[in-house]
């Protein structure tokens, strides 16, 4: 029995217990994008109905229950609820267990310090006190996750992504960059020795292990940015924060050059600013080109259901960016001579800069001057 509970039993207990955290922070997160496009306080004052202003009690606003138990209307005036607030808190439980899963279960990310303790976390022996990297390591993610959400729900609903929400996660992803540097949560990574791929060409390693932070900022590292110090993690930050923020107003400013119209909002270029501040400067460059195929579908789907109506572009891109994080082993080691090769690299963005103000040009003579594609 003892082996069974171990084994088979003790893994689902920490999905099931992942799985209630993310529905109540479901619950947190649904008031957040409810106040913070009104500019509104997120802690005071409680959750009351939006029709009789009564307060709920703690009992009325239980995660996943209450709005099956109250049948989706409030206790005392019997105004409906959106169903909203339900979906949002089951999404964001599932969200969590799947990060959970793949993330320290499964280690999709490869990281050192969860294939050294596989034993452990393959039997479910992995509690918060045995092992705090662990779980430090998932609630880094997990709050990138709940920023990416609220920033989604925000821009699905008013077509605008709030600063607070921005700002705020790329100061927590700072200050995160500075306590989980590259390699966190693995200690005493040795770097391994640089080979030059072919003749001239700068020396690069064979691979670079992963972290929380996929990547440092650069290799080789220069001695005052040694692994694990808060100085490299500032500096992966600083440079995602950078990259993110800078790309997508690049991006804006060369389309609306040539096109004549405004391609992307202001937020979305402060959403890839914040993710930028959890992952680094390499995948969200990835994200930008990764959020292409789910906006793609998104704008099937919006065409389909409301005709041709502005598109927001906030949930592809966060679907980018946890796609590029997961997808890092696979998409990152192929183009390692590219991401730290500073010549390459200028090459690739003058040149991507002006194919993009070309192709908006010529797409401004073939249509003319419109209405915005997406915000």
């Amino acid at each position: 029995m003892n082996d069974f509970w171990i084994t088979h039993a003790l893994p689902w207990f920490w999905l099931l217990m992942v799985f209630l955290l993310g529905a109540g922070m479901g619950s947190f997160l649904n008031v957040c994008a409810h106040r913070l496009p009104y500019e509104k306080s997120v802690l005071w004052p409680g959750s009351r109905c939006p029709s009789c202003y009564q307060a709920i009690r703690w009992y009325h606003n239980l995660p996943l229950l209450s709005w099956w138990l109250l049948r989706g209307r409030c206790r005392y005036c019997s105004a409906p609820f959106s169903l909203r607030y339900f979906l949002v808190e089951l999404f964001t439980g599932l969200l969590f267990a799947g990060l959970f899963y793949l993330e320290v279960q499964r280690n999709v990310l490869d990281i050192p310090y969860l294939r050294e303790n596989k034993f452990a976390i393959d039997r479910g022996l992995i509690g918060p006190l045995e092992y705090p990297r662990l779980w430090l390591l998932f609630a880094f993610h997990a709050t990138l996750v709940s920023f990416l959400l609220v920033a989604s729900l925000c821009d699905l609903q008013h077509m605008e992504i709030p600063l607070t929400v921005t700002v705020t996660g790329t100061v927590v992803g700072l200050v995160g960059s500075m306590l989980f540097a590259w390699p966190f949560p693995s200690v005493n990574v040795r770097l391994p020795a640089p080979t030059a791929p072919l003749p001239g060409l700068p020396p690069l390693p064979p691979k670079l292990d992963h972290g929380a932070y996929p990547w440092p900022v650069w290799y080789p590292l220069p001695d005052w940015l040694p692994p694990g110090s808060w100085q490299l993690g500032l500096a992966t930050g600083l440079a995602g924060a950078l990259a993110g923020m800078l790309v997508l107003r690049g991006v804006r400013f060369l389309f609306g050059l040539g096109r004549g119209i405004e391609g992307l909002g202001v937020g979305d270029a402060d959403l890839m600013m914040m993710a930028g501040s959890f992952v680094g400067w390499q995948p969200i460059l990835m994200a930008f080109f990764l959020g292409v195929f789910p906006a793609l579908l998104f704008g099937i789907v919006q065409v389909v259901f409301r005709g041709g109506q502005e598109m927001p572009f906030g949930p592809s891109l966060a679907v980018g960016v946890l796609l590029s994080l997961f997808l890092w082993p696979v998409i990152g080691q192929h183009y390692l001579s590219l991401f730290f090769d500073g010549w390459k690299m200028g090459i690739i963005a003058v040149a991507g800069a002006g194919f993009l103000l070309v192709t908006s040009f010529l797409l401004r003579l073939i249509r003319g001057r419109g209405a915005p594609d997406a915000t």
